[in-house]
């Protein structure tokens, strides 16, 4: 008996993290670099979202799951977004933002950020358009994505306002 454990306790182990390997590089796909997402913006004339997050930020995980998982989201974000995450403690990636060369912890500054997860939307010529910090359910998320992508910001209506005349 004891050997069928043994021989077992290994094999889920391993096909356990073979499963997390693969999730997390179909995430990974998901998502860009920076620089890397910053370039495909401005060849596909799409807006970005970037994704500002920790290792140990717990609200940054549930995002993760929850939110950016939601097949809504995903499909919007596929189809409408660049997507962009920067992990904001990182000294080691090299970025480079409307001409000046940041690590992430001084991207995240640039951006204003102190606290996580934070997102911060481009439009499509890589300008600011705002920076929200904070955890986001995946029904309200949807209605910021589609308030960006509309413009409405540009039309001076408020997002409140916006999900007043189309949703929920």
């Amino acid at each position: 008996m004891k050997t069928i454990i043994y021989l077992f306790f290994p094999a889920v182990m391993f096909i356990a993290g073979c499963t997390f390997a693969l999730d997390q590089k179909k995430k990974s796909e998901e998502w860009m670099a920076f620089n890397q997402g910053l370039i495909k913006g401005a060849a596909e004339k799409k807006p970005a979202v970037i994704d500002f997050y920790t290792d140990w930020c717990h609200w940054c995980k549930v995002m993760d799951e929850k939110t950016f998982s939601n097949p809504e989201v995903k499909k919007f974000l596929q189809e409408n977004f660049i997507t962009v995450k920067v992990q904001a403690e990182s000294t080691d990636e090299q970025h480079t933002f409307q001409g000046k060369d940041y690590n992430s912890v001084q991207l995240t500054r640039a951006f204003g950020i102190s606290g996580f997860p934070s997102l911060a939307f481009l439009d499509s010529g890589q300008n600011v358009i705002t920076v929200m910090p904070g955890y986001i359910e995946a029904p309200m998320f949807l209605h910021i994505l589609k308030y960006i992508k509309g413009e409405y910001y540009k039309k001076q209506m408020s997002l409140e306002d916006f999900i007043k005349k189309n949703g929920k």
